[in-house]
């Protein structure tokens, strides 16, 4: 089957062939959007010798691939998912989770930096930070990946980079670890910036740990947006809205901000007019005779009302898709080899498909609806929805 019989996402990312997941350390430079993502050539599933790949776009929807950036080799069995520090002078830096066998669960953040200023080459760099000792830290730490850079200025205008890891406690506490640094060379551990247990589920759960935990402000408020594990299961996206100072983060409230079976390890980008954006690995899109698996979102924008997160679509794909006026328009319907068929149930809207149901929550009446290629998105005023397939989805129709 070639891709004119069976044609690519549009506005999707998908590799030429091979295996993605995370999106990874997407910035503006240059005229152009970087991005980063995991990568395996050459097979469909995943393997733990990731590898970053790289694209880039001028409008966030048509992208061009590039030469893979960092390679295993060099003390990493594997190029595992983290971030990108660009410094007061421009220079960026990309921070990595480094992973060797067969030991997988705790890793190093490493570094690495480009040749030259276009960014198609990269070498890597040290260690940067390492799992807190228990000897040290009296932390038991189970799994350590995954670090974020932001950079916090101080009441005084000091300003100091802070890096948060995804780590797992023995016992069943997911949470950021915390490190600072002036230079982004020299780190310090500074304790533990949030944890919550896995038995925790009021309002609601996060599991046991914290995947790509990211902090970020939206209107006066600071998010902390993770990913939820547990038992090698890849669940939902959580968020925390609070106050981060001091490498610590106080939530004073939780929410969910991803259902469904696609969505997972957002990451959070401002795009060329500083809007809070995150863009999503999409699981289950299949095309197995181009040998390709898995696709990126579309990006979206973040806002809040109140302590909600809310996403919608960025205006790159704003004209695309459909709005949806579930108080006017009925039912919707998405064609297929396995059909969707999405209800409104008072404060619900009710995602059936191959035999499983999923609720979204919802309060106004507005969807917004994107179907493309493999792939389908759903965006309401509470949360967002995806499906992932291995066929194209078939025309949107709606139906009283």
């Amino acid at each position: 089957m070639t891709d004119a019989v069976r044609p690519r996402p549009r506005v999707h990312f998908t590799p030429q062939a091979g295996w993605i997941n995370d999106p990874l350390a997407l910035t503006w430079h240059n005229g152009r959007y970087h991005l980063f993502f995991q990568f395996v050539p050459g097979q469909t599933e995943w393997a733990p010798q990731c590898r970053w790949g790289h694209a880039t776009s001028a409008d966030l929807l048509t992208w061009t691939e590039h030469p893979v950036a960092i390679e295993p080799g060099d003390g990493d069995d594997g190029i595992w998912s983290g971030s990108i520090a660009i410094d007061d002078a421009g220079r960026p830096t990309l921070f990595y989770t480094s992973v060797t066998l067969p030991d997988l669960a705790i890793g190093r953040i490493r570094t690495a930096t480009p040749t030259d200023d276009t960014w198609m080459t990269w070498e890597k760099g040290p260690v940067a930070a390492d799992a807190p000792a228990l000897e040290e830290s009296g932390l038991d730490v189970v799994a350590f990946r995954d670090p974020f850079l932001t950079r916090e200025v101080g009441a005084n205008g000091d300003a100091r980079w802070r890096m948060l890891v995804g780590t797992a406690l023995r016992g069943g506490d997911a949470a950021a670890s915390a490190f600072s640094s002036t230079d982004l060379v020299t780190w310090s551990f500074d304790g533990l910036a949030a944890s919550r247990n896995a038995a925790e589920t009021d309002p609601v759960w996060t599991g046991s740990l914290w995947e790509c935990p990211q902090v970020f402000s939206i209107d006066g408020r600071d998010v902390l947006l993770t990913s939820v594990w547990q038992n090698d299961e890849l669940h939902s996206v959580a968020y925390g809205v609070g106050e981060f100072a001091d490498g610590r983060f106080r939530a004073e409230s939780w929410g969910r901000l991803s259902y469904g079976p696609s969505y997972y390890a957002p990451s959070f980008f401002r795009d060329a007019d500083g809007r809070a954006c995150v863009i999503y690995w999409m699981r289950g899109v299949l095309d197995a005779d181009a040998g390709r698996a898995s696709a990126l979102s579309v990006p979206h924008v973040l806002s809040r009302q109140g302590d909600v997160l809310v996403a919608e679509p960025h205006p790159a794909v704003a004209g695309l898709g459909l709005g949806w006026n579930t108080a006017e328009d009925g039912e919707l319907h998405v064609a297929g080899p396995t059909p969707v068929r999405v209800q409104r149930r008072g404060g619900l809207l009710v995602i059936t498909h191959d035999g499983s149901e999923t609720t979204v929550p919802i309060g106004s009446d507005l969807v917004r609806v994107l179907v493309d290629a493999e792939t389908l998105e759903l965006f309401t005023d509470q949360g967002v929805f995806a499906l992932g397939a291995a066929h194209p989805f078939g025309p949107v129709t709606l139906s009283a």
